[in-house]
């Protein structure tokens, strides 16, 4: 058993071509979920948005294909295919499909351990 699911081992493959772009809506591929990280593709719809949130990890985007808008703690980035954009844990973040777009989202979640050390 893999602990990377939804996607055939030992198999070159192009991440942008795993998941599709469907009209309206926000599709998503999860890879790996765990309490440590979260790895995950998703295809945004032109117009289409995730609203303001937060996350206990780190997030990382890797944008595939297109352009996304994200906006973390107010500040506006627009992320090009073959570019990343970190949005720090505990800070409010959002992402909107400025035109069709792809990406990998990574999520590192903290240990316990960093848990207890962050609440002094």
């Amino acid at each position: 058993m893999g602990l990377i699911k939804n996607m055939e081992p030992e198999q070159v493959l192009n991440l942008a071509q795993q998941v599709a772009v469907r009209p309206g809506e926000i599709v998503n591929r999860t890879l790996a979920q765990n309490r440590h990280v979260s790895l995950t593709l998703f295809a945004f719809a032109k117009g289409e948005e995730i609203s303001t949130h937060e996350s206990n990890g780190d997030a990382m985007v890797l944008v595939l294909e297109g352009t996304g808008k994200f906006t973390v703690d107010g500040q506006e980035y627009l992320v090009h295919a073959g570019e990343t954009l970190i949005m720090p844990a505990k800070k409010p973040h959002a992402v909107f499909g400025q035109e069709e777009f792809k990406m990998l989202l990574t999520v590192v979640f903290p240990s316990e351990k960093q848990l207890e050390k962050a609440k002094g």
